[in-house]
């Protein structure tokens, strides 16, 4: 599949990013929307082989719109400069649980997997069994297979300071003072513009099950 088609129109939705090119280049967007969602369906349908539960997802489930919610924001730009899919068992990109997420942008793709944005209560059921369980994600991260794509967890996005009711001294300190729970792996454009592009994201994603597995094991616990 070609998924150069994608990044070719986002470069110039990016360097045109007014309603009055957009609809004049209507057909441009609908062939790339077209080709997103061709491959979202690919990658659920391969996934499900991997994860059976994801095999229930249609790529609207999954997929976001590409117009941009300008209300509250200074950036009045009407559209995103991306196209972007979220597979997670029970609702796709609504879904709490953990998932996997591709991002296609010129020169800023990626794989993102694990829990974003938990409510408190989840995200201090997390913690918890962060801390409770930790040998088992030393496992995961220490796995061949893990540190083929992913160091560990990313980062950017933590506490200054251990949240309360945890521990200071724990040895991983860092992994409770997190918000977001998730993995990163970049990509760039040639990897992603390659036919066979499915085939190295089916592996990243293999890599990083084991990881939401552990996370979605608490996620059920508090949602299911």
């Amino acid at each position: 599949m070609n998924l150069q088609i994608i990044l070719d129109y986002l470069k110039q939705l990016i360097a045109n990013n007014n309603r009055e090119w957009f609809n004049l280049h209507k057909d441009l967007y609908l062939e790339a929307k077209s080709v997103f969602e061709t491959f979202t369906e690919q990658y659920i349908n391969r996934m499900s082989l991997l994860e059976p539960e994801l095999g229930a997802l249609t790529p609207q489930e999954c997929e976001w719109r590409i117009y941009r919610d300008t209300r509250f924001s200074p950036d009045k730009t009407p559209y995103k400069d991306h196209f972007g899919a979220f597979l997670a068992p029970h609702g796709g990109k609504r879904s709490p649980f953990a998932g996997y997420y591709i991002h296609l942008t010129p020169g800023g793709c990626m794989f993102v997997s694990g829990v974003w944005g938990p409510d408190k209560d989840l995200l201090t059921a997390l913690r918890q069994s962060v801390l409770d369980n930790y040998d088992e994600l030393e496992d995961i991260f220490s796995a061949p297979e893990f540190l083929k794509y992913f160091s560990g967890f990313d980062t950017y996005y933590q506490l200054a300071r251990t949240p309360l009711g945890f521990p200071r001294d724990f040895k991983h300190d860092d992994w409770l003072r997190l918000k977001a729970f998730t993995l990163t792996h970049h990509l760039t454009d040639k990897q992603v513009a390659d036919p066979h592009f499915i085939d190295l994201l089916l592996d990243i994603s293999a890599a990083a099950k084991p990881l939401n597995n552990f996370l979605n094991y608490t996620v059920e616990e508090v949602k299911g």
